[in-house]
């Protein structure tokens, strides 16, 4: 087991570029992290990793050891719960958006950990698209349609969503009735941090989505921002329904289009596709699924 043992910290060094991280991460010493690397590079007879005083890489030859590691480990993780049968067990990295972690997933958490008391949870809160493996994160939580195709991503759930204005916005510019009356209109730019581009409004017309692109006069980067700037009055959003619930029924934003919605937002678990499925991202995405069970 102590080749394992070297595996497992070789590995959690390559991908989080630095000894003291995964030393933390493997809650054992740093000590402890340097001889077993150094004992792997005398056993192999290869230098694996470059080290300066900044930074850890991969050489060539840790490169194509990494990714053979990975596997091993992996298939070996697999294989111990498949004939034993254990319960998983272990830390867990998780990184969840932070609107969908508040109403649908943090107040039900400790369900899941009495459900499996053997596993730890680290739990961060991001609306980008972190490097999973830079970031040692198993997996995160995410909405919207996804660009990275070198994650694997699981749909979870389809979230309603709604065009909204507040009363006072369309007290100065009019209700719009038609999509043609858009022209007339401004709208608060969501700026994508993937793309780094303002996200298009959509609206359903009969079986297609059709796209319309209005004025802006303000452009924000964050959730909370973008649904602020509506709130104060400064143009049409686009927003899934049940974070402006209490608002609408407040009549602090009204629906307008309501006869030509968005199309409904996805919300989907992202693992790295190299790996493969622990048995621990796999029962919380399981439990992430059943939790998002219902929610159209």
């Amino acid at each position: 087991m102590d080749r394992f043992q070297e595996m497992r910290v070789f590995v959690r060094i390559a991908e989080r570029h630095s000894f003291s991280l995964a030393a933390d991460d493997l809650q054992i010493p740093r000590a402890t992290v340097t001889h077993l690397i150094k004992r792997l590079e005398a056993r192999v007879g290869a230098r694996l990793l470059e080290r300066t005083t900044r930074h850890v890489r991969l050489t060539h030859e840790g490169e194509a050891y990494y990714h053979r590691c990975a596997r091993l480990l992996a298939d070996l993780e697999e294989t111990e719960n498949l004939f034993h049968q254990a319960p998983p067990k272990g830390l867990l990295r998780v990184n969840l958006q932070g609107t969908l972690a508040q109403h649908f997933v943090v107040p039900a958490l400790g369900d899941f950990l009495d459900l499996y008391p053997d596993i730890s949870l680290h739990v961060g809160e991001d609306d980008r698209l972190v490097d999973l493996v830079r970031e040692g994160v198993d997996c995160v939580l995410r909405a919207g349609v996804l660009q990275d195709s070198s994650l694997i991503a699981r749909q979870v759930a389809s979230l309603e969503q709604v065009t909204v204005a507040s009363p006072s916005y369309l007290a100065r510019h009019g209700v719009p009735q038609t999509l043609d009356d858009l022209q007339h209109h401004y709208a608060v730019d969501y700026v994508s941090s993937a793309t780094g581009r303002p996200v298009v409004l959509d609206f359903q017309v009969g079986k297609e989505q059709v796209e319309r692109r209005l004025k802006a006069r303000i452009a924000v980067t964050g959730t909370d921002l973008y649904t602020a700037a509506s709130l104060a009055g400064m143009g049409l959003v686009q927003i899934p329904r049940y974070r402006i619930e209490e608002a609408i029924a407040q009549d602090l934003l009204r629906i307008v289009l309501p006869a030509n919605p968005p199309a409904p937002m996805p919300v989907s678990v992202l693992y790295p596709q190299h790996r493969q499925l622990s048995a621990r991202v796999r029962v919380f995405s399981q439990w992430l699924a059943a939790r998002f069970d219902g929610v159209i």
